[in-house]
């Protein structure tokens, strides 16, 4: 069972619970924003009493009342990456052996996509890289209600420039993927059986692939909510993109029509074609 965000051919967007057989509609629970409210045990007992079948495309799996937030430099990978990257390496070193942990705003529905929709490049940065990562759905509550694959798109160049380029790095149109679904908390693997395996493919070959496992992530995931909700209201919820472990190396820079594919055991697999993001006018 996953949830599912669907969009109709009325150009609504449907809250869903999805099995083998199809798609079926939650009573009470039209959106996601509605799931968010309630508490694990009460989406639990809601979504196992569906209703009529609803059929549509799969959409991002966001709404637009919820955030979605980051996590940096959370893998031993990631601080090499971005020490590799920088002017001023020991930011990121500082930071990954620190108590308090890297967290930033990353993106709103009207800049997310979901799976088989393009993600952007920006055409300003000279090398921009996937980010493959985690996200956990955490409700109005700070319960983990499920899990989803999110692409934390980075323009490489302009990060390495300056720290301080952070939001201009991360935030764009097209700057996240997410999706394809969300699996319930209580049906999803444990952290170190969650292996997370990415590739670029470039035409007919292979540019690029590397794994890992959400088991190796340095922080807890309720240290990481802990500093999330601090100081912070989240009304509807929030969603958190975890951090990478898998960077590519700075040989590897995305172009337009690579595809990034990203598989997440016992989550699924997200899947984006690169298109470049020209300046707005």
């Amino acid at each position: 069972m996953k949830f599912s965000i669907l969009k109709t051919t009325s150009n609504d967007y449907q809250f869903a619970v999805t099995t083998s057989v199809g798609h079926n509609l939650v009573p009470k629970i039209s959106t996601l924003t509605q799931a968010m409210h309630l508490t694990l045990a009460e989406l639990k007992s809601a979504v196992s009493n569906t209703s009529d079948f609803v059929t549509g495309e799969l959409a991002a799996p966001i709404s637009p009342e919820i955030e979605l937030w980051g996590a940096g430099v959370t893998y031993l990978r990631s601080r090499d990456a971005r020490k590799e990257e920088s002017g001023v390496p020991d930011v990121y070193q500082r930071v990954y052996e620190a108590d308090r942990p890297e967290l930033f705003f990353k993106s709103s529905a009207v800049r997310a996509r979901g799976t088989n929709a393009p993600v952007g490049i920006r055409f300003d940065s000279a090398a921009s890289v996937p980010e493959p990562e985690v996200a956990i759905y955490i409700n109005k509550h700070r319960e983990i209600i499920g899990y989803a694959i999110c692409n934390d798109m980075t323009a490489r160049t302009i990060e390495g420039e300056n720290p301080l380029y952070l939001s201009q790095a991360k935030i764009y149109i097209g700057s996240t993927a997410i999706g394809p679904d969300i699996t319930p908390s209580w049906l999803a693997p444990s952290a170190a059986e969650m292996t997370i395996k990415a590739k670029i493919i470039r035409g007919t070959k292979i540019a690029w692939e590397a794994q890992t496992s959400l088991g190796s992530l340095n922080r807890t995931l309720e240290d990481l909510i802990t500093y999330l909700f601090r100081c912070q209201d989240f009304p509807h919820g929030v969603i958190l993109s975890t951090g990478t472990g898998i960077v590519p190396p700075l040989d590897i820079s995305l172009e337009a029509d690579d595809v990034v594919e990203i598989d997440v055991a016992g989550i699924g697999k997200l899947i984006n074609t690169v298109e470049v993001i020209q300046e707005r006018r």
